[in-house]
């Protein structure tokens, strides 16, 4: 059969109302050698698809297409102009042109789906082009593209555990040595606001002070004494326990005798302080930053170091050596009362014991440490509560942050203090 064109109409009828479709379809029938006929489909003519606010319409000449579209490109019509962009066809088309000069809104998602769609036309090799679009919406379109044009994070796989681990300590190291550092500031200024209170007196508050006395000193006597003389009782049975397979109960006097007033009784003191004084100085200066309080001191012209700060340090720092001493009278009554119960020993032949091996030394040791201790409990409660954000959870959290580190930091200012008395023989 030779070859030859047959162009036949076709209408598409019963169309949806919301739906029209008018075209030509040009059937080209030919030979195609032993295995009969070949029938190609080809377009020509006009295509049109039409919603309520939204609609395109092709056309078609040789190898050009021209898109035209009008209406709302708005989110709202986003799915439904989604659907009739991905209904065109490109097969044997060479340029397109998208002319949008019926626009009556465009937002983001009509502006990256022409990006998007003449972007896959680019990528397939057919020249484009974009026509008639108002220049009140030509910012959007390049911002649109700029956007989408930018490279997406690749998602990466999770690390090996073991590099997390590494990265986890990292970061917690360097979240430390910031927090360090804030610290180390802080206490510069506490250092300045202490030079400028003695040479000025009336700055250093006196009924403030009397009242943290009472507060972080008068009131923690019991829970400190009480502590105190239970670990007393722990230590002298536990020794003699251990000492009695000796034969050399006797040494655990001397035990009591050294460990008590040197470590465990400024220790333990300083921990219970730290989770009583210090938790109650963070979540005072905390809620008072809640209810800028804080904000108010400054703008009345009062230095909240000087203010809330200074009345706090001065008092742990009179109280917490007093309270050390009071710990280690009854650390020792703790361990005479064991002593007596499971040494089969008398009360005069414990003090005697004591009086041999006891010596000041042993206090002063204790007692110089309870200072620093207290000067670390202060400032890290105080700072930890003007660090409070303006909600109740903030409070709890820096509360509860700042009795973890005073600990820790007790903790590591006693084991500085051991190196420090080991090398001077003390």
């Amino acid at each position: 059969m030779d070859a030859g064109n047959v162009l036949i109409p076709c209408w598409l009828c019963n169309a949806p109302s919301a739906l029209s479709v008018c075209f030509f379809v040009l059937f080209e029938v030919g030979k195609s050698g032993a295995n009969g006929l070949a029938v190609k489909l080809r377009i020509w003519g006009v295509f049109s698809l039409e919603e309520q606010g939204c609609w395109l319409k092709t056309s078609v000449e040789g190898q050009s297409l021209t898109v035209e579209g009008g209406g709302d490109w708005t989110v709202t019509r986003s799915a439904h102009l989604d659907g009739l962009f991905g209904g065109l066809m490109f097969d044997g088309i060479r340029n397109v042109t998208v002319d949008v000069s019926g626009l009556t809104a465009l937002d983001t998602a009509g502006a990256h789906i022409i990006h998007r769609t003449m972007s896959e036309l680019d990528k397939r090799g057919i020249a484009t082009e974009l026509a008639g679009l108002d220049a009140a919406y030509k910012p959007l379109l390049t911002i649109v593209t700029e956007a989408d044009d930018q490279p997406h994070e690749a998602l990466h796989e999770e690390p090996h555990f073991i590099l997390a681990m590494f990265e986890r300590v990292g970061r917690t190291f360097v979240d430390a040595m910031i927090e360090a550092k804030r610290l180390v500031n802080f206490f510069g200024l506490t250092i300045i606001a202490f030079g400028s209170a003695i040479t000025r007196p009336r700055r250093l508050r006196p009924i403030a002070l009397i009242n943290q006395i009472e507060q972080t000193g008068l009131n923690a006597v019991p829970i400190v004494c009480l502590l105190n003389f239970l670990i007393g009782i722990v230590i002298a049975y536990q020794g003699a326990v251990q000492l009695r397979q000796f034969g050399a109960e006797i040494f655990t006097i001397d035990g009591l005798a050294f460990g008590i007033p040197r470590e465990i009784a400024v220790l333990i003191t300083a921990i219970v302080v730290a989770g009583r004084s210090g938790s109650a100085f963070t979540a005072q200066i905390g809620t008072m930053q809640v209810n800028q309080e804080v904000d108010a001191l400054r703008t009345v012209g009062f230095d909240p170091i000087e203010v809330l700060v200074l009345p706090r340090i001065n008092a742990l720092l009179i109280t917490l050596p007093m309270l050390v001493f009071l710990a280690d009278v009854a650390g020792l009554m703790g361990g005479a009362l064991m002593a007596v119960l499971a040494l089969d020993l008398t009360l005069g032949q414990f003090m005697n014991r004591l009086e041999d091996v006891i010596s000041l030394q042993h206090f002063l040791v204790g007692l110089v440490k309870a200072p620093v201790f207290a000067y670390i409990i202060a400032i890290v409660g105080c700072f930890e509560g003007l660090r409070v954000t303006g909600s109740a959870e903030s409070v709890g959290k820096m509360t509860t942050k700042s009795v973890v580190e005073s600990i820790v930091l007790v903790i590591l200012a006693d084991a500085l203090f051991s190196i420090l008395f080991s090398a001077l023989g003390i």
